[in-house]
């Protein structure tokens, strides 16, 4: 039985399978979306994970803020890892530092 001459020429220019291709071109759509979830993901979250530190750390005595669980105060005392914060006259909570989402400008809580 003999093979038509089409087959044989389609046959010879096939490459090899399993020919090893270039690795950068293998894990290059790999890096382009590792650098596109920096950019667009980790590098943002670690900004804002930075202003809140810093926010965090330059508390002060009179600040008002708004805590995580909504509550909305006066600082009264800062310590190394608590604050009092008065949310009412004669009424005053312990929070964590951490618990502090932001903290308003001065006079807010009075127009509130």
């Amino acid at each position: 039985m003999s093979l038509p001459t089409s087959f044989l020429t389609i046959a010879q220019a096939a490459p090899a399978a399993g020919a090893p291709g270039n690795p950068l071109v293998t894990f290059l759509p790999l890096i382009v979306l590792f650098g596109l979830m920096y950019f667009m993901m980790i590098r943002p979250q670690m900004k804002r994970q930075k202003e809140l530190r810093a926010m965090v750390a330059a508390l002060s005595k009179g600040d008002e803020v708004v805590t995580n669980g909504g509550l909305a105060g006066r600082v009264d005392e800062v310590g190394e890892s608590f604050i009092t914060v008065e949310i009412a006259p004669n009424v005053k909570v312990k929070v964590q530092k951490g618990a502090v989402s932001q903290v308003l400008p001065k006079g807010t809580l009075k127009s509130a």
